[in-house]
């Protein structure tokens, strides 16, 4: 059992926390505001799951997730500084500006925010995955007709290869997850997200993701 931090409280948290706590971690839920009504109503929760405010998740957990706005997740994450001193941080968001709704252009063109947080953060080890689909398909990856696609980058081989342990957990078989190389790699499948948009006009939320199809 692991004691894993989820940063933001939203449909991709909550999400994450749901099907982690089921797999017998430990996880706590950080909100930028513990009092407040989110995606995760506590009475909702897996009894696995207990929340507080942001800085005491990431200081009180073995392993961090930002599921935060990627927008703004470069600021938040770097104030936490301490807390994610010596931890794996698995980024799993987005930095687009808002284009009505939906992703518009990278917030980093010719970067990734992995790659700015990695920056920021020198001694955490950033592993960037599950940035390329739907919320849904994180946690149930067989829900697709075709076989979908985890691509992972990080610096460091053991943070990359206990990430991939949890991707375990959340239903990845070994076969769908694209270890792809150093974090540098991120901005490649950051860059996906730019075809995104135009999927969701055409065919709303339907589950989906970026695959690499061989």
């Amino acid at each position: 059992m692991t004691r894993i931090g989820i940063l933001g409280a939203g449909r991709v948290g909550a999400n994450l926390a749901d099907t982690l706590a089921s797999a017998g971690h430990d996880v706590i839920l950080g909100r930028r505001n513990p009092k407040a009504q989110s995606a995760a109503p506590t009475e909702d929760l897996h009894p696995g799951i207990s929340c507080s405010d942001q800085r005491t998740a990431a200081r009180t957990a073995d392993i961090v997730i930002n599921a935060t706005p990627g927008d703004s997740a470069l600021d938040r994450l770097t104030d936490l500084r301490g807390e994610l001193a010596g931890k794996i941080l698995v980024d799993v968001s987005n930095a687009t500006r808002d284009a009505g709704g939906l992703p518009g252009d990278l917030c980093y063109p010719g970067s990734s925010l992995a790659e700015q947080l990695q920056a920021a953060l020198p001694d955490t080890h950033v592993v960037k995955t599950l940035n390329t689909m739907l919320f849904m398909v994180m946690t149930a990856p067989d829900i697709l007709a075709t076989p979908p696609t985890a691509y992972v980058s990080g610096d460091d081989e053991r943070a990359k290869k206990t990430v991939t342990g949890l991707l375990g957990d959340l239903g990845w078989q070994p076969a769908w997850i694209e270890d792809l190389g150093d974090i540098t790699t991120a901005r490649a499948t950051e860059a996906m997200i730019l075809v995104v948009p135009h999927i969701l006009r055409r065919h709303g939320f339907k589950p989906f993701a970026v695959s690499l199809a061989r």
